[in-house]
């Protein structure tokens, strides 16, 4: 398989420290709110060359998969696997940020 990115082992410490920052937080409410989107329809008050910086720790993490589509590069959660290997904790961290911004 040669896509973008090959599914990764999920390690509980690398999906928490990556979460653990806002901008990748806020980027991941965004993907799970739209289920995919193009890397440039984030909004992030963040240079281009930072997002990209948090969305390679995302990556690495194994939070997110990225999807080429023609020009363009699509960003999703890897939501199931997320869950299988640590069930509810998307929600509450998604969750507790949604609480944050109210």
């Amino acid at each position: 398989m040669s896509g973008v990115d090959e599914p990764r082992e999920l390690s509980l410490p690398a999906v928490l420290a990556a979460l653990s920052d806002p901008t990748r937080l806020a980027v991941v409410a965004q993907l799970m709110a739209a289920r995919e989107m193009p890397c440039g329809a984030l909004t992030v008050s963040v240079a281009k060359s930072t997002l990209s910086q948090h969305l390679r720790v995302l990556r690495e993490a194994g939070i997110t998969h990225t999807r080429p589509d023609g020009t363009q590069r699509m960003l999703s959660v890897r939501r199931d696997d997320l869950d299988r290997a640590f069930p509810g904790l998307l929600d509450a961290v998604v969750g507790a940020l949604a609480g944050v911004n109210r």
